[in-house]
């Protein structure tokens, strides 16, 4: 099997997880240069936690970006002759990434993935995450089976997600086996609340936790009680691909991983301020206005310590039917927590490590 996006979180978690599947399955996890020695240290703390995956990980420097991802010929041919699955899970999570590495790397890298997955021998499955928001700024349900629906995009991620997403559809309805995962917006694990990285939602829970007294004030746009605010759990994406990777009722299919009862943007606030010990109380202030004075108001971006392109998920208008998704995680005993029974430990991991920064891995 092959793994792109490792030492990503959900490479990190998924490599172990898929290993236990059968005591003789090898992994190759490709490797950008620059990520090689943190990819060493991070499977030798997988392996030193479970001896029984140690020694079936190579590590392989190459890149998504290139023809053939990189790779020597002979390794490339080593891939496409025995059995293939592919986890193809690298991309640039970040939604002010500018055009051309989103599109090098989401759009090229994807295209290329799928080019060694057609020339492979023997394809198990390729198991693509993508994310809910091809949706762009869609109004109204967006469904499973749901991709072109005529939306734009606010951010070149979502862009270039929609457009990748497209070369593993048009691979799909040719034949090729593939599932196709989407996650929503992806917040700290649900029992630790650990994440590698605080954006999104954390900059609103930042916002609140840092303001002295035991009111919290809390500029928002639109009604913030009529727009959902879809977030899951880490564990939640990781227990659900791992599960339904060999389900074959995956297969297929596209797999909406998202929160069936999301709060509101109103209640994720209301619950960021209660866990911190705070009341809360909204300004209104329209997305426009609030994204023009992050952006070009001296001090504004200073002080609220967000970038501008988080805003429009504040008034978002989808909503993601999972219908499908839930019942095919009921075969597999999988299940989405609600967001009261996380945010506790959302808040608590950040309290507790404030030096975590909202990076992606690029």
């Amino acid at each position: 099997m092959l793994f792109t996006g490792f030492p990503g979180f959900l490479g990190t978690a998924l490599l172990p997880r898929t290993l236990r599947r059968a005591p003789d399955a090898q992994a190759v996890a490709l490797v950008q240069e620059r990520w090689l020695d943190q990819a060493k240290q991070t499977l030798a703390r997988i392996e030193g936690a479970e001896p029984a995956v140690a020694g079936r990980t190579r590590l392989v420097v190459g890149d998504i970006t290139r023809p053939g991802l990189g790779l020597d010929p002979a390794e490339a041919d080593e891939l496409r002759r025995g059995p293939l699955e592919i986890f193809h899970l690298a991309a640039v999570y970040d939604l002010s990434v500018p055009p051309g590495p989103a599109w090098a790397v989401n759009v090229d890298g994807t295209r290329h993935v799928v080019d060694l997955a057609r020339g492979a021998d023997q394809l198990v499955r390729l198991q693509y995450v993508s994310t809910c928001y091809v949706s762009g700024d869609y109004a109204g349900l967006f469904f499973e089976d749901d991709l072109e629906l005529g939306q734009s995009f606010s951010n070149h991620y979502e862009h270039t997600k929609h457009e990748a997403e497209r070369i593993v559809a048009k691979a799909r309805d040719a034949g090729m086996p593939v599932t196709v995962y989407r996650p929503s917006i992806v917040v700290g694990d649900s029992r630790t609340g650990e994440t590698q990285k605080y954006d999104g939602p954390y900059y609103a829970l930042q916002l609140i936790a840092r303001q002295p007294g035991r009111t919290a004030v809390m500029p928002l746009p639109a009604d913030p009680s009529r727009v959902q605010f879809n977030l899951v759990p880490s564990d939640f994406v990781v227990d659900a691909i791992a599960a339904l990777a060999p389900h074959p009722g995956a297969r297929g299919r596209t797999v909406a991983l998202a929160n069936p009862a999301p709060p509101t943007v109103l209640e994720m606030c209301e619950a960021f301020a209660a866990h911190t010990g705070k009341r809360l109380r909204v300004v209104p202030a329209p997305t426009a206005l609030s994204k023009f004075a992050v952006d070009h108001l001296p001090g504004v971006g200073r002080l609220f310590k967000l970038p501008s392109s988080t805003l429009d998920y504040l008034t978002h208008p989808t909503v993601y039917d999972v219908t499908a998704t839930t019942a095919l995680l009921e075969e597999v005993g999988v299940r989405c927590p609600p967001f009261a029974e996380h945010v506790g430990a959302m808040v608590a991991f950040h309290r507790e490590h404030p030096d975590v920064g909202s990076a992606a891995m690029v």
